[in-house]
């Protein structure tokens, strides 16, 4: 019986830490935050032209462009190896013209194909 209570003290406990912050390592804070961020192929037969959004820009503007970005860069490292990018509208757009829409800044580029 004592077996069972303690596996259950445990069990809840680790369901917890969730809650507390533990077990969110997955995604990197940026500005010491963490976005929803991710990115995607504009057309599923060309993966070499993405889209990264990130989302909430009210966390941090800097933020946002940096976790889009990273995710811009796991894209292009997936997918062809490289974290070499041409940005259409990148980290270095100037903040006023970067296109925010619902909280969520979206970034624009193109892996470079090493081959």
């Amino acid at each position: 019986m004592v077996r069972v209570i303690c596996l259950l003290l445990m069990v809840v406990s680790v369901a917890g830490c969730g809650r507390l912050g533990f077990g969110q390592g997955s995604k990197p804070l940026f500005d010491g935050q963490r976005y929803n961020s991710s990115a995607r192929a504009v057309a599923r037969s060309d993966r070499q032209n993405f889209v990264a959004t990130a989302r909430p820009v009210a966390k941090s503007l800097e933020g946002a462009i940096a976790a889009a970005e990273y995710e811009g860069i796991r894209h292009c490292i997936t997918f062809y190896g490289t974290s070499d990018i041409d940005w259409q509208v990148g980290p270095g757009t100037p903040r006023s013209s970067l296109p925010i829409t619902k909280n969520t800044v979206t970034l624009r580029g193109s892996c470079r194909d090493p081959g």
